[in-house]
Order: C-alpha cells, then sequence, then structure tokens
C-alpha cells in the first residue's frame, strides 16, 4: 500500500523567543514492510541540523533558531510503501540490547491495579500472554479524547477507566514488562479503513517474542499493525519517542497546533 504523510507542527508564542533548540525524531525508518519512497522534513535551521542515530535506533535531526522568533512551524511528510507484516518488525536497527527494554519510567511504572490486570494474562505462551493483555487494556480504558495529557501515567490513565492510544500503550507497555517481556512504545500514522476510534497521529507498542522478534499490538484499535501503519519512532515510554523535543529562551504562553494527515494514493480516503 502506497501512503502519503503530512504532519505540520506548529508552535506560537505571545512573546519572542530568543533562542530554541529541537530534536526532531520524524523520519520513518525502512525495515521489512515499510519503504519510503519519498520523505523531507523542513524546519527552521534544517540545512545546518546536526544528524544522529539515538541510542533506540531513531534518525534525529537536532537543529537550532538563534534568532528572535514569534513561532515556529515544523513539516514532514512523503510518501510510504508499506506490507502487512502481520505485526512483525525486522529489519531495524537495534544498538539497544533487550534489558533496556524491561525499564520503568514514570509513564510505565506499574502499580497494584497494573499488577492485577496482569494477573489475568499469564496462561498460555508468550503470544496468548501479550494477546490477553492487548485486550485486557482496551477493556479497562475506553478511547476517549481530553481525558488524559501528554504526561499522564499508565497507572493514572488504568485509574481513570479514560485515555487515547498513548495511554493504552503505556499500560500495554507497563504489563508486558510485569510479565517479563521487553516492551517499548511506537508512534507514528495510523489510516483507518473503519468508524473505530483511531488518530492519524497514532501510538502502538511492540514487545519481543522469542523466535519472532519484536511484534506489533495496538490496543486503541485491538489489532497488530497492518499495511495501514507507518512506524516513525521508538522509545521506553512516549517522552523518549516523541516526534520533536527541545528547549528555548523567552517565548511565554506556547500554543501548539498538530496537522497530520495520512491518505492512500489514488484513494480519496483522509485523516
Amino acid at each position: 500500500m502506497l501512503l502519503s504523510v503530512k504532519h505540520t507542527t506548529t508552535y506560537r508564542y505571545d512573546t519572542l523567543a530568543r533562542y530554541a533548540i529541537e530534536s526532531l525524531r520524524l523520519t520513518p525508518p525502512a525495515f521489512d514492510g515499510q519503504t519510503i519512497v519519498s520523505w523531507q522534513v523542513s524546519a527552521p535551521g534544517i540545512d545546518k541540523a546536526a544528524r544522529f542515530q539515538d541510542g533506540f535506533g531513531n534518525l534525529v535531526h537536532l537543529t537550532a533558531v538563534q534568532s528572535e522568533h514569534d513561532s515556529i512551524t515544523i513539516e514532514a511528510g512523503g510518501v510510504v510503501e508499506t506490507a502487512d507484516r502481520i505485526g512483525v518488525a525486522k529489519g531495524l536497527p537495534e544498538p539497544a540490547p533487550l534489558r533496556v527494554y524491561l525499564r520503568e519510567t514514570p509513564r510505565t511504572a506499574p502499580d497494584d491495579a497494573i499488577r492485577d490486570l496482569t494477573a489475568k494474562c499469564k496462561a498460555g505462551c508468550t503470544l496468548d500472554k501479550l494477546h490477553r493483555l492487548m485486550h485486557a487494556t482496551r477493556e479497562a480504558v475506553s478511547y476517549e479524547i481530553g481525558t488524559t495529557h501528554s504526561h499522564t501515567s499508565a497507572a493514572e490513565a488504568l485509574a481513570d477507566g479514560t485515555g487515547v492510544c498513548q495511554d493504552h500503550a503505556h499500560i500495554f507497555i507497563a504489563g508486558a514488562r510485569v510479565l517479563g517481556i521487553p516492551a517499548r512504545y511506537v508512534n507514528g500514522y495510523f489510516l483507518s479503513g473503519t468508524p473505530e476510534p483511531s488518530d492519524a497521529h497514532h501510538a502502538w507498542a511492540e514487545a519481543w517474542v522469542e523466535g519472532l522478534g519484536w511484534v506489533g499490538f495496538d490496543p486503541t484499535n485491538l489489532m497488530c499493525p497492518t499495511e495501514r501503519y507507518v512506524r516513525l519512532a521508538t522509545g521506553l515510554d512516549a517522552a523518549t519517542a516523541a516526534p520533536i523535543r527541545g528547549n528555548r529562551r523567552g517565548g511565554q504562553n506556547e500554543t501548539l497546533d498538530v496537522v497530520v494527515e495520512v491518505q492512500q494514493q489514488g484513494a480519496q480516503q483522509q485523516q
């Protein structure tokens, strides 16, 4: 499937910012089932950006704005050819050892409720456990926009019983690690073909299964990633996999506007 993606992020400030630095994880990797036909990242300072691979294998552009400004617009997009690999992600750079993905973070630290949820998923082989955990996560947390925020933890979302794809991924990751299974956060893009809740800018999880490698699980849509998914970046949680992270001097009262469009080439469907 050929998917076209356009991802535009705009930061605006009420007062002038004097300096800004941004790390951009906005370049999707090529691997089995995902081929980059064309892709471009546009941002202030991108022509002088440092490029490197981080500890999770993501390509990062490090950009800087060294003049006064009241807004920054960052655009990324292109065409990606995808194929259904039944959720198995092979051919990715893997600089970090598996034990790293057992590490707790503030957003994925388990509490008693997460341990209780996970206890119901211990039967069967690793794949059986993970599929049970995916369904248990979705049953426990209904999809509802605006009830959580970027810093909400897995424990907080589970206690609330509502959340979005980020929260589902965090709960699944926390539960997998309780089971002793390495797990990681993935952000990317999703082309919805159903009326089920989904975001064009989407998040899911991957867990390590011996004999298969990394396998994706999307609790929000109760499925493993297919050709409708474009994988962008990965990390221990949403913070370490964020497409854009940065700091600035000045620039008070920031407002953020994000627009993501995903469309199948040759089709009229758009999210």
